[in-house]
């Protein structure tokens, strides 16, 4: 069996075209609608703390707060529930001209030393969406696809942007983008100033992974936890976007645990449902048939895929399973799925329980961390077409 003939070959993009106009106020925040509440509150009482740590996925808006946070702050006529939009400091923001808003973000090193080498790039992304992740940044400014870090030398060029005084003559706010990314040398450069800021100066950091941080730059920020967008909200911006069907999108919703920009990169390949799907599928049923040779083909086949595009084919089989599981347990009430992918769990989800889930779970998620270290594709992909085999046999 060929499955190189029957799916079609998937070239992941990471720069997605889900740009929308963007105004850099709370408005244009997809749900939160708590934290929006808090940061407006923060304000008004005057209770700003000078150095804040936003932690959450990129796909759950902590940038885009970040940017409206600042415009409100910098805004010459607060609303109540929302910076005015049209005065002179809101436009400077929107437009990212602000002398008082400065940025500090990951670049290429062989590129540019600090960030400054990298600002129209990062306000012409910043201007398309503020929704998108260290990956898709890295694929925007570097098509060799070399990781982007924030070096030892940006830690100076904050110093020197922070000595100097405020050109309105009110808050000086430094963003730091991925902060988790800045190396040793240049977190603890930035230790004092943090502990000790000039007045009126305002730090806003912003991180996925809390344990990549240096605890003493934890202990001088105050944590603000950065949820998922509740399935709801989610599922009315992807609406409002329009082209895509409400199953679709409910499959979408249903996979990426609130992520906006997971939501965006998979519909914006949509053509990779399908094929997903059908590898999914033929996985299914040729380790079912233990028919080794084709088990072989489909592993040849997976090792083709680009990286990006095997990691995404591990989390649709992961939401796969979560859904069969449901569909068993739930009477098939929360489930969300196409009609497509109903159709094929009619008759598979009985193959998932309590039984061998974990084992499933467990070996889906490991094949993804291998996948994401560059891990052999042939043998990861091979090897995990004979656990499929035995686990489906243990339901």
């Amino acid at each position: 069996m060929n499955f190189k003939k029957r799916i079609k070959t998937y070239k992941s993009s990471k720069v997605f075209d889900f740009s929308y106009f963007y105004t850099m106020q709370f408005q244009d925040i997809i749900g939160q609608r708590e934290l929006k509440h808090h940061f407006i509150q923060e304000i008004e009482q005057e209770k700003v703390s000078h150095a804040q740590l936003f932690l959450g996925k990129n796909g759950y808006g902590s940038l885009a707060l970040a940017l409206a946070f600042s415009q409100y702050l910098f805004c010459e006529n607060k609303q109540a529930m929302d910076s005015c939009g049209v005065c002179p400091a809101c436009k400077k923001v929107s437009d990212l001209q602000h002398p008082d808003l400065h940025f500090t973000f990951p670049v290429v090193l062989a590129q540019h030393k600090t960030s400054n080498g990298a600002l129209d790039l990062w306000r012409e992304q910043l201007k398309k969406t503020p929704y998108f992740d260290l990956s898709h940044w890295g694929s925007f400014i570097d098509p060799k696809g070399r990781k982007p870090i924030i070096g030892s030398d940006e830690s100076q060029e904050i110093l020197k942007k922070l000595a100097l005084k405020s050109y309105e003559g009110g808050y000086k706010i430094m963003i730091i983008w991925m902060a988790e990314e800045m190396n040793p040398t240049c977190s603890n450069k930035l230790l004092k100033i943090l502990e000790e800021p000039p007045a009126k100066t305002l730090f806003l950091l912003i991180a996925e992974n809390q344990e990549k941080l240096l605890p003493t730059i934890l202990s001088r920020t105050q944590l603000v936890k950065v949820p998922r967008i509740i399935s709801d909200d989610l599922s009315l911006f992807l609406r409002n976007k329009g082209g895509f069907s409400q199953v679709l999108i409910d499959s979408v919703v249903g996979r990426v645990d609130g992520d906006v920009v997971e939501a965006l990169e998979l519909l914006s390949a949509s053509d990779a449902q399908e094929q997903n799907r059908d590898l999914f599928i033929q996985l299914m049923r040729v380790c079912y048939k233990k028919d080794v040779i084709a088990m072989m083909d489909w592993a040849e086949t997976l090792t083709s895929f680009s990286r990006d595009h095997q990691k995404t084919f591990l989390n649709y089989c992961l939401h796969m399973f979560r859904q069969s599981l449901l569909r068993n347990y739930t009477d098939n009430q929360l489930t969300k799925i196409s009609e497509e992918e109903e159709a094929f769990l009619k008759n598979f989800a009985k193959f998932i329980t309590g039984n061998n889930i974990h084992d499933f779970m467990k070996t889906f998620n490991d094949a993804h961390y291998h996948i994401d270290r560059n891990a052999h594709a042939k043998l990861l992909f091979t090897n995990l077409c004979f656990n499929v085999m035995r686990y489906i046999h243990f339901a």
